[in-house]
């Protein structure tokens, strides 16, 4: 009797083992790490990077992959699903917003930073350079070839300018940080967007005088630049601050020379209403609005770099798990990521009231 008893109650065991498993075996599933992929600008690079290290340190189960690469193709890697979350400088225009919603999804695109394109330069010996609005058009048009032009030697009589061609350095990729340095340069210049235009790319009319290079990224752009005796390019700010390179001050439309900073950042913003539309229209947005911005402490190349998300409809692009994860990443950017101590270096955070927009459309996704 004590055998037959003794038998039942392994069985008994057995079976709870058995039934048990499958329910342990669902709790580790659970708790499986999440991988999250974003895909785009180079534009904020430094703070997406600095953003991903802070949050995994406290989400250690959500792996967050960044991959640049530009607007252009942050944008195409969204539309084709090849990336969750895609990163743009400028704007998505209506053409490809249509081919966005032709997917059976909708998309969402709003503000995660505000940053600004600077001109840096490579001159040994010359620590500081004025340009005027028409001096940079026309460096970069062409029009001026030598360093020691009489115009530049003009506004700057205490830099040792040497009678070596200016070479200038552009990207090579369908780039957010040439739509905003072309945009700009077509608003201050009708030479320029009558004759160059702007856009993700443009033909550079240095190529066709020998004068231009290109580098893909905006640190391909850097890494030219510190290569290159003479040179001059566009690139954010972030870049030009970690690579220790030397910016020149910019005339503002006050006509002021003004150099980027954070209170010169702030006030371009401060001194404009921007307009966000609602985030599931985010083509109609403008990428002009904060450029050459008036105020005489006023940055004039100051841009926000976007998010692209869907709102995952009948979970057409995103697993609950991933709904779940990318909620929590883009909510924690909008609110904690915004924060001082959160905010990489040559980056403003948003306003209070754009960030709002963001977070009103990341409670949409749906998981």
């Amino acid at each position: 009797m004590e055998k037959k008893q003794n038998s039942l109650i392994k069985t008994a065991i057995v079976g709870i083992v058995i039934v048990i498993s499958p329910l342990l075996s669902g709790c580790i599933t659970s708790n499986e790490s999440v991988t999250l992929r974003t895909t785009g600008a180079t534009f904020p690079q430094y703070q997406i990077q600095k953003w991903i290290d802070i949050y995994q340190q406290s989400h250690p189960d959500i792996k967050i992959e960044y991959e640049g690469g530009g607007s252009g193709h942050g944008q195409e890697a969204f539309l084709q699903g090849l990336t969750q979350v895609g990163r743009t400088d400028p704007p998505v225009k209506e053409d490809t917003w249509n081919k966005l919603l032709n997917t059976g999804d909708q998309p969402l695109q709003f503000p995660e930073i505000v940053g600004a394109v600077v001109v840096a330069f490579n001159l040994p010996g010359i620590n500081e350079l004025k340009l005027s609005r028409e001096i940079l058009v026309d460096i970069f048009m062409g029009y001026i070839e030598y360093w020691d032009n009489e115009s530049i030697e003009q506004l700057n009589p205490e830099a040792n300018l040497p009678h070596e061609k200016i070479k200038v350095i552009h990207r090579s990729d369908s780039s957010g940080t040439t739509a905003i340095f072309t945009t700009y340069l077509s608003l201050i210049s009708e030479k320029w967007a009558n004759r160059v235009g702007a856009g993700k790319t443009v033909d550079w009319p240095v190529d066709k005088m020998g004068r231009g290079l290109a580098g893909k990224g905006n640190p391909g752009v850097v890494t030219i630049l510190k290569q290159t005796e003479g040179s001059i390019c566009y690139t954010e700010l972030s870049f030009v601050i970690e690579e220790n390179l030397k910016i020149a001050s910019i005339e503002n439309k006050n006509g002021k020379f003004i150099k980027p900073v954070t209170e010169t950042i702030q006030s371009a913003v401060s001194q404009v209403s921007s307009f966000i539309p609602d985030p599931t229209e985010g083509y109609k947005e403008d990428v002009k609005q904060l450029l050459d911005a008036p105020g005489d402490n006023t940055y004039p190349i100051v841009a926000f770099s976007h998010l692209l998300v869907w709102q995952n409809k009948d979970g057409k692009h995103y697993s609950p798990e991933e709904a779940k994860a990318i909620k929590g990443f883009l909510t924690w950017i909008l609110t904690e990521g915004q924060k001082k101590e959160n905010i990489a270096p040559g980056y403003v955070a948003l306003p209070s009231e754009v960030a709002q927009i963001g977070l009103n459309a990341v409670n949409t996704i749906q998981s």
